[in-house]
């Protein structure tokens, strides 16, 4: 489903007709289809973050060895650097809701 959100407002003009609305919703699961819940989707963005930040680890190991040329290792170093400070900003938003729950009165 996200994969389908993220193609819908990455492509080239975005949403701009209602007949582009009905073909995005007509992507979107159906009901009875098995749908992802919340925790299915943050075990789904931690996965991706760790597969990232192995592969800039690994980008930067081969570039030492010379295997790999420097504008890859940057790139990649990059992208495991972005992935990391996105992980820090979801913990830092997930706490902040855990303390704003614990603050509640019952």
């Amino acid at each position: 489903m996200l994969e389908t959100i993220s193609s819908i407002v990455s492509s080239p003009g975005g949403l701009s007709k209602t007949t582009d609305v009905a073909r995005s919703a007509s992507a979107l699961p159906q009901a009875g289809a098995p749908t992802i819940g919340f925790d299915g989707v943050m075990e789904q963005v931690a996965a991706d973050a760790i597969g990232t930040l192995k592969a800039g680890e690994a980008a930067s190991i081969s570039g030492m060895q010379g295997k790999v040329s420097a504008q890859r290792v940057v790139e990649a170093m990059m992208s495991a650097e972005r992935t990391l400070q996105m992980a820090v900003a979801v913990r830092d938003k997930v706490v902040q809701a855990y303390q704003e729950v614990s603050r509640m009165a019952i």
